[in-house]
């Protein structure tokens, strides 16, 4: 068993004992921070979305802040500010929320388009600037972005280069019956106290994990295929505009991941075709405002036209 490997069955048993029905959820997450990527999770309130975010973190030993967007939200809310210290009369300064392992943004189509420009500007550079100053983020550093698909007042929809950004577009459903009872009967147990876990890993050998995975070996004529799958959207039937080249890297990092997690030295087509949905949908501009179903399976579609090496 890989390095890799033993983090993820330790964060997987972590995370079990208080999220429930969200076992994929969990594995792309780990495959995001592992590769440098950020995810976006859409979803109704109350679906669990907070909660298992804040748990990933604080399983892995990273450091965790949250920040609840809305339309008044200014730029130096997230990044932080120089301000006057009435005390020396010098400039002080403060950073934002921001600088952290993983930074949880709710509902982040409610902030204006300028908040969101500069949070993304961080997200590409890895770094933010105060009044002339770089500041560089932690590391690691990763950005989990909320947003309710179904809100149309008071929000500021991402656009699509925007969106790109993201490596990941998850989805919390309603769980089946069985999964919310059982929720039910853990917070009955706990005394309705919200659930705390203890770190089972560090920021030290989380940052092996990530180095481990740079490691993971990719044949040519699986990158070959990674770009084949890229370009078969770009003239798909139902699509307008089709994936960029970011979207081929981040395919290829995730598939280092995926490998890595599984136990494996090198990537095969599999972590390919099985990832390729969940990194695309979000990206491709479709020429019908199709629900989440009908847009991947459009995906799924194009993928299992692209042939494979093996």
């Amino acid at each position: 068993m890989t390095f890799t490997e033993k983090l993820y069955e330790k964060l997987r048993n972590s995370l079990s004992k208080h999220i429930i029905g969200h076992d994929e959820d969990i594995l792309l997450l780990l495959v995001a921070l592992l590769s440098r990527g950020h995810v976006i999770v859409e979803g109704l309130p109350g679906t669990g979305k907070t909660l298992m975010i804040k748990l990933f973190a604080m399983s892995l030993g990273l450091g965790f802040r949250r920040i609840q967007m809305s339309p008044d939200m200014l730029p130096t809310d997230i990044i932080g500010a120089k301000i006057l210290d009435p005390k020396t009369g010098e400039l002080r300064l403060v950073l934002g929320p921001i600088h952290t392992n993983v930074f949880l943004v709710d509902e982040i189509n409610r902030a204006s388009p300028k908040t969101q420009s500069a949070l993304l500007e961080a997200m590409q550079e890895g770094y933010v600037n105060i009044e002339g100053e770089e500041i560089k983020l932690p590391y690691p550093f990763m950005v989990i972005a909320t947003l309710n698909p179904y809100e149309r007042e008071g929000i500021f929809p991402l656009p699509l280069a925007s969106t790109d950004r993201f490596m990941f577009s998850l989805v919390f459903g309603f769980l089946d019956r069985e999964h919310e009872l059982e929720i039910l009967r853990r917070d009955h147990e706990r005394g309705g106290e919200e659930p705390v876990v203890e770190p089972v890993t560090s920021r030290e050998e989380v940052l092996s994990a990530i180095n481990e995975v740079k490691r993971i070996r990719v044949e040519e004529n699986l990158m070959e295929y990674i770009v084949d799958v890229i370009r078969a959207t770009r003239k798909a039937k139902g699509v307008l505009l089709g994936a960029s080249i970011r979207a081929g890297i981040h395919l290829l990092r995730a598939s280092k991941a995926l490998a890595a997690v599984h136990g494996r030295s090198y990537v095969i087509p599999d972590d390919i075709k099985y990832l390729a949905p969940k990194i695309l949908v979000h990206r491709l501009l479709f020429s019908e405002d199709y629900p989440r179903e009908a847009r991947e399976k459009i995906v799924k579609n194009i993928i299992n036209n692209v042939k494979p090496p093996w």
